[in-house]
């Protein structure tokens, strides 16, 4: 063997050691067409030759153009003429060589000199591969590529035709090689001319083709896909050659625009078609489809639909894994040929510059597979990514309401935000599984090549030790189950809490609230700590093996007595260490991989909740000539199946242009029998049909986070003219006129900027604008004041509706004898259904609920019903003002909702130091990074040992292998230290981040709650603080070990290889170069990519809130759109920092394969004395793993520096502004304060935002002790501001309230809020017991609590539960109707009992004669205490001591009610005076005729 493989392929009569005879390898032999060097050089060519076709035919197969039948039939004669001559050229090529094979066998039984031959049988099947590959149709290269790939077959077929004229001239022998050789040269030239001309179906412009587009069957991915590849300002990737593609040069102007000036989001090109969340979801509905269509009676598994999509794609950069693979084993016999070189066994002449060229050929083409294999990977990734957050949405918007009682927002949230990124990362690894136990196939073949038996020794011990970690894997898989359920549980109570912040400060729950996210927080981080906890054995197991299996192996060798030399000791290393990376890689991909598998399993189980099924019901196209807008025979209609019905026996038709009432006390089934006129109700025993498109406005108030003009268009086109009606009908334009940016000012999250009767009036005029033909409008009207409610039901429903189908859900008696049936219901059924006046004369419950309406009043009147004889006037005699007038409003301030705030530009370390400055973060690390600093000199001492001994004679063998075990001992025992430091580190960081931002986020102020949308927050505390529990410190510390032995590896070569160093000095600087370009864009990809996650977080949790109204409205598909342009925007920025990734890895890969194969060449060449094979062999050990090891800090300091961003965006919510302190310590106030309950107000004046206009405008006004004082004032007035700068939401710009001789500003925040009462406008209930949501803080007996539920007329639907006050109340109080939410609320005051009790419109959502008794419970119970009512029926308030009316934030009247109203010109009078008219008018209309809106006064 010590000839190799240059005996067999030459002969040993032409080249070997015996003879004397050395190959010659001067320029006359390697032009001679029969040397032996001429003929490796042309089968390394011909190798090369055949890879490059096979690599274009598996790329181009990757690609799936849209190309017409009819185009395809087309080829050129030039092209036909190039197949036919190419393929028969090949053909003779093999032809000869069988002749030649045949001959050499019968003559001589021998097939050597093997390079006779073999050159034959490559040439015929390079030509061969030419031919096939210019012959298949679908395989087309960019002009330019092929143009180039041709010059260089031409250089190489005219060096062939130039060697075989050269012999024949010089030495005048002809043979048939000879002429093959030189007929070669017409053939490449046929070749050019074909790449040329091109095939005729093919573009001519190249680039106007879309390489990737994805044929897909639904029109929608098509018209996406034609869109985008409309768009210019699609990714130059789309239009990329194939040098581009393989150098990533279609990246370079992005990152020269990133290092001229900081990106912003109009910078970043946008995806191809074929990654389009449109097309990738469409592609796997298809697919879905087509495994459904064959007949299982199951399901199909999303698994194998997804790998059927993907499949060509896992083919394709499976090929690429494949090539590095081989190409990466190739490096340990390279180090074995350098050390024979360098020992003087050099086979042939210049070996070593063959060897050197060989090495950087082998390390160029494993960067460009290896780079290849992680982008299309990625690429796959991105794509089942895009494709399962499609899916999440699109399934979040058809969820039933049973279904949602399991699945929290916060839960649906981090499916995307954390569970489709972690199944998205999983195809990177997924070549891993099989390519490691391949590598390691390969590396115990070289093993046994050198070691012989003692490779069982070593594989023993590789065995033992994945043996050994088999359950550290099951405990992980474990671990992260329980890690993910601890997390949803923490997510749904920090989402339930940040989204009703204003109830937990009103009601001084936040810190409760707060202790009890701490304790979901400790029993999650226990897993956390799990987690890490095996991810360092992981680290300390799979990083001892390489050490351990050396160790066990050079004592296997000793005692079986193998002769071991520096050749094989050190191959042997260089492919241990080679495997180092492949072995310390498993840990991490089985971490991966449990992680996608517990986040699928999460996503499939979403994904396979049940759905509405009674979508359905609507028909949309509506017959002008139908009997019936809704029809309902005979149905039984509950939520749950496993529960009774909600509704029976439920009988309804109405016809079209009708206007039906619906009213009955709390709990009737008023708002269940909407929901299944609109299909939400699951279970529906009967007919449900309507007819017509449907408008709906819903009780609580749904508005989406944009401007007001959005909110009413609803993704419908703009029309001016019927937009300004709209506006005037909903009585919008006043407020319009008061808002900084009229109807573009943003609305916040949920509308916060908004009152409750602005947003019901927004939610009035989207329904309006939609030119529905049935509109179902639930109790509108009870979060507007008396004025606003009559001009409403006037214009809006009797003028802008009187020829719509109208169901309207409301407690206003008032309106109803403007209708033309009134349904009356109780106890889930219909009571009556008749007129006004047939109900009044014979049903008990509706005379009732009339005398209820009056006795609420407060005001002794008469009134007399009588039908009126006044002419019915028709809609166009309304009289209309302002109508057409284009409402200029100059902007005041800046908008509320700000653009998301990232970093921008080279943070350096700040964002490090950051991360470790908690908790002595700064000791963990220096003690981890100094372990690994010893690690590293230990490992490099235990190395240099057998290095220079290896050789030596005066060591004996038992010496050598006890001094290296010794010294190998000690490593393990750093690792584990260093790995117990890093799991510690790791801990502490957690903890101390999530502590610090969940203060800061509870402390923040309301103002930052309304500028701020929930998804920003609920991806920094999900997705962010996951990175930052589970990834970041890992990825560090892995990066900070690669950066480290590579930087060892560096020392080494310029040590034993001093000249290298003008090498390697370049070499570092153009590295730091490379980096600093390159992290100058990818910080901004990564900084933008967690913006635009946010953004997606944002508009899931608004749809999850307002899936009803996007379903009642038919937007369903409207919605879905915007959703996927949120997650290709997404998508967008990860796919670019990705493909920045690789393009510099590439590039530093290229780099360091310059260093090793000169510092191999610059060994071989110096002179090293008597140790030169140990040394050269310790040193190319390094090198050839430098490349790796560089690689893998580069990878993870990429991973690191885009998981620093987490850090930065949880560091901008960590450090809010917060309220004023919750406890004064040295101002607290006594225990029973206030005992009076005195208000003083002076000078009142409050503004929301510095910049913003004041709201309230210098109110002053005192509230006696025991008073009773009303609050009253237009929609928009100031009236709950007012509350807010009592329970000190907002502070005060100038003036003080003081209660009881005590300024409020000076007291504790806590303190103030704790000893007042509040029922808020806003019912909120939270995910718990009943008991939970009456007394979270377990202050009050069971006794006490059923004694207030009985109060609040509540006690008999809870009893009616079996658990009772154990009975489950779902997130948002969702299985109860909003009145009894607001009776819950009402339980809660008379718990309390505070001695100022704010009542914020409290009884808007309850029957009349539920609000008269709750009123006289209210008055009885708080007989003694200060009540002030923000009320909007002025009826409430006739009974108070006092009113206050506030109109544009001024204090216009305060006064005992009786004397206003009797007082001239008084604003109170006049609103009571419109009631009383409104009331008056409206009782007198006949309801058996149409009713114009000039009846109605």
């Amino acid at each position: 063997m010590e000839d190799g493989v240059w005996m067999v392929f030459c002969n040993k009569s032409e080249c070997s050691h015996e003879t004397a005879k050395v190959c010659s390898s001067g320029f006359s032999s390697i032009a001679d067409p029969y040397s032996c060097i001429n003929h490796a050089l042309i089968i390394s060519t011909d190798i090369l030759l055949q890879f490059t076709c096979l690599f274009i035919f598996v790329y181009k197969l990757s690609k799936r153009k849209i190309i017409s039948p009819s185009m395809s039939q087309k080829l050129p004669l030039k092209l036909i003429y190039s197949i036919i001559y190419n393929g028969s050229l090949g053909l003779a090529y093999f032809v000869l060589w069988i002749s030649i094979v045949s001959k050499k066998v019968h003559e001589d039984q021998s097939v050597l000199p093997l390079h006779k031959w073999l050159v034959i049988l490559f040439q015929g099947f390079t030509w061969l591969l030419l031919a096939l590959t210019i012959s298949l149709k679908t395989l087309h290269l960019p002009r330019n590529s092929t143009v180039k790939f041709c010059y260089l077959i031409i250089f190489y077929v005219g060096f062939l035709c130039i060697s075989s004229l050269r012999k024949a001239i010089l030495e005048k022998v002809v043979s048939i090689k000879m002429v093959l050789d030189i007929l070669c040269f017409p053939g490449a030239i046929l070749l050019l001319l074909c790449a040329f001309q091109g095939h005729d179906h093919v573009n001519t412009d190249v680039h106007n083709d879309c390489d990737d587009c994805q044929v897909v069957s639904q029109g929608e991915a098509i018209n996406a896909s034609n869109d985008m590849g409309s768009n210019d300002h699609v990714t130059p990737f789309a239009k990329a050659g194939f040098f581009s593609n393989v150098s990533f040069w279609w990246l370079n102007p992005l990152m020269k625009k990133g290092k001229e000036r900081t990106l912003e989001d109009k910078d970043i090109p946008q995806l191809r078609p074929a990654d389009l969340a449109q097309t990738c979801y469409s592609i796997f509905m298809e697919q879905m489809s087509k495994q459904k269509q064959k007949g299982s009676s199951d399901s199909p598994s999303m698994l194998s639909v997804i790998l059927l999509c993907q499949w060509k794609a896992i083919i394709v950069s499976g090929f690429f894994a494949l090539i590095k693979v081989l190409t990466f084993s190739a490096g340990p016999l390279f180090l074995r040929a350098f050390i024979k070189v360098a020992s003087g066994k050099e086979t042939i002449k210049y070996e070593a510059y063959v060897l050197t060229g060989g090495l950087f050929f082998a390390k160029c083409l494993e960067s460009l597979s290896e780079r290849q294999w992680y982008f299309r990977t990625r690429l796959i990734g991105l794509q089942v990514r895009s494709m399962l957050s499609a899916a999440i949405y699109q399934k979040q918007l058809r969820l039933s309401n049973a279904a949602k009682m399991n699945y929290s927002p916060g839960e649906i949230v981090s499916y995307i935000t954390v569970d489709a990124y972690k199944i998205g990362e999983f195809p990177y690894w997924f070549h891993q599984i099989w390519t490691t136990c391949l590598q390691l196939c390969l590396a115990l073949v070289i093993i046994y090549y050198c070691m012989g038996l003692a490779t069982t020794a070593a594989v023993i011990t590789v065995l033992l030790t994945v043996l050994a970690s088999s359950p550290l894997t099951k405990l992980q898989h474990k671990y992260q189950k329980k890690l993910m359920v601890a997390q949803d549980r923490r997510l749904k109570a920090i989402t339930e809490a940040l989204t009703n912040m204003k109830v937990l400060k009103l009601y001084a729950w936040e810190t409760h609230f707060k202790n009890v996210i701490e304790g979901l927080r400790k029993e999650e981080f226990k897993y956390i700590f799990r987690v890490l906890l095996q991810k360092g054995y992981y680290l300390v197991l799979f990083w001892s093996s390489p050490i351990l299996v050396p160790t066990v192996t050079f004592w296997a060798c000793y005692f079986l007595k193998i002769a071991l030399n520096a050749s094989k000791v050190f191959t042997f290393l260089t492919v241990l260490r080679i495997a180092q990376g492949q072995i310390t890689l498993i840990p991490e991909v089985a971490g991966i991989f449990i992680e996608s598998k517990v986040s699928f399993s999460r996503i499939v189980k979403f994904l396979k909740a049940q759905e509405l099924e009674n979508i359905d019901i609507r028909q949309i196209k509506s017959d002008k000539d139908m009997d019936w807008s809704i029809f309902i025979r005979s149905a039984n209609i509950s939520w749950d199946s496993s529960s009774t019905a909600t509704l029976r026996n439920i009988n309804l038709m109405v016809k079209p242009g009708e206007r039906v009432a619906i009213c009955g006390e709390v709990g009737s089934g008023k708002s269940t029998l909407l929901a299944a006129i609109l299909g939400e109700v699951a279970n529906i025993s009967g007919t449900v049909m309507v007819y017509g498109k449907i408008a709906y406005v819903c009780q609580t108030a749904w508005i989406q986070s944009g401007s007001i003009q959005e909110n009413i268009l609803f993704g419908s086109a703009m029309d001016q003219t019927r937009y300004e009606e709209i506006l005037e009908k909903s009585c919008l334009v006043k407020d319009l006129e008061m808002l900084p940016f009229g109807d573009l000012t943003e609305i916040g999250e949920r509308g916060v900027n908004l009152s409750g009767g602005q947003k019901q009036r927004v939610q009035l005029a989207r329904a309006l604008y939609q030119d529905a033909d049935v509109y179902l409008l639930d109790d509108p009207f009870s979060a507007v004041d008396a004025h606003t409610a009559t001009s409403l039901f006037k214009e809006y429903v009797m003028g802008a509706l009187s020829l719509k189908t109208v169901l309207l859900v409301t407690h206003q008696v008032d309106f109803l004898p403007a209708f033309n049936t009134i349904l009356l219901m109780a106890g889930g059924e219909i009571l009556e259904a008749a007129t006004y006046d047939k109900l009044l004369a014979s049903t008990p419950e509706f005379q009732d609920l009339v005398n209820a309406h009056k006795n609420t009043t407060g005001l002794e009147r008469h009134y007399e019903f009588a039908s009126s004889s006044r002419p019915v006037t028709s809609e166009g005699e309304i009289q209309k003002t302002n109508v057409g007038k284009q409402i200029n409003i100059t902007p005041l301030g800046d908008q509320l909702i700000k653009k998301e705030e990232r970093e921008k530009g080279d943070t350096g370390l700040k964002p490090y130091l950051q991360y470790l400055r908690h908790e002595k973060g700064l000791l963990y690390f220096s003690l981890q990074t100094v372990l690994l600093m010893l690690f590293a000199i230990v490992q490099l001492i235990q190395i240099y040992w057998l290095a220079a001994n290896i050789q030596n004679s005066r060591v004996s063998r038992l010496k050598l292998f006890l001094g290296y075990s010794l010294i190998g001992c000690v490593l393990p025992v750093l690792l584990l230290l260093r790995s117990f430091s890093i799991v510690v580190l790791g801990c502490k960081k957690s903890e101390s981040i999530f502590s610090t931002l969940l203060r800061s986020l509870f402390q923040a102020p309301m103002s930052f709650y309304d500028s701020t949308p929930l998804g920003r927050i609920l991806s920094r505390v999900s997705s962010d603080m996951s990175i930052i529990d589970i990834e970041l410190v890992f990825r560090l510390a892995m990066a900070l070990g690669s950066y480290v032995i590579a930087c060892t590896s560096f020392v080494i070569l310029a040590i034993l290889a001093w000249p290298i160093q003008f090498v390697i000095i370049p070499m570092i600087y153009l590295t730091i170069f490379l980096q600093t370009y390159y992290f100058s864009s990818a910080k901004e990809f990564m900084r933008m990519n967690g913006t635009t996650k946010s953004s997606l977080a944002s508009y899931l949790a608004e749809s999850i809130a307002g899936a009803t109204v996007i379903r009642a409205f038919g937007k369903e598909d409207g919605f879905f759109s915007k959703s996927l342009k949120l997650i290709d925007a997404n998508a967008c920025h990860y796919f670019h920092s990705s493909s920045a990734d690789e393009w510099l890895i590439q590039r530093l890969e290229i780099l360091c394969a310059i260093v090793l194969s000169s510092s191999a060449l610059a060994m071989t060449l110096l002179p090293l004395g008597p140790s030169a094979s140990g040394l050269i062999g310790m040193a190319l050990s390094y090198g050839l793993s430098l490349n790796a090891f560089l690689v893998f800090a580069i990878q993870n300091h990429c991973l690191v520096d885009n998981f620093i961003v987490s850090v930065e965006r949880l560091e901008q919510y960590m450090h809010i502004p917060s309220e004023a302190q919750t406890v004064v310590e040295s101002k607290r106030p006594a225990q029973n304060w206030p005992a009076i309950g005195r208000v003083e107000i002076y000078n009142l004046k409050v503004k929301y935002r510095p910049n913003a206009p004041l709201v309230l405008r210098g109110i002053s006004c005192i509230i006696e002790g025991g008073h009773k004082v009303g609050i009253v004032g237009r929609t928009g007035s100031g009236k709950t501001t007012l509350i807010s700068a009592l329970f000190r939401l907002v502070e005060p710009t100038e003036g003080e309230i003081i209660i009881d001789n005590l300024n409020i500003s000076t007291i504790g925040l806590h303190d103030l809020r704790s000893h007042l009462g509040i029922i808020p406008q806003e019912p909120t209930l939270f995910s718990g017991t009943v008991r939970y949501n009456l007394d979270p803080l377990s202050q009050y007996t069971d006794h006490e609590i059923w004694e207030v539920l009985g109060k609040c007329h509540i006690r008999e639907v809870i009893q009616e539960k079996a658990e009772g006050l154990n009975s489950i109340v779902a997130e948002g109080g969702l299985n109860l109707s909003v009145g009894q939410r607001q009776l819950f609320c009402l339980g809660r005051a008379l718990l309390k009992r505070s001695r100022i009790l704010v009542l914020d419109e409290a009884t808007a959502s309850i029957d009349n004669a539920t609000d008269y008794i709750i009123q006289k419970t209210i008055r009885r119970e708080f007989d003694n205490c200060t009540v002030i009512t923000v009320a909007h029926r002025i009826r409430t308030v006739m009974d108070c001591n006092a009113v206050l009316v506030i109109s544009d934030g001024e204090m216009v009247e305060y006064d005992d009610p009786a004397k206003l109203v009797s007082k001239e010109g008084s604003l109170f009078g006049q609103l009571v005076k419109d009631y009383l008219s409104h009331t008056t008018n409206s009782s007198i209309q006949p309801v058996n005729q149409k009713i114009s809106i000039g009846e109605l006064y």
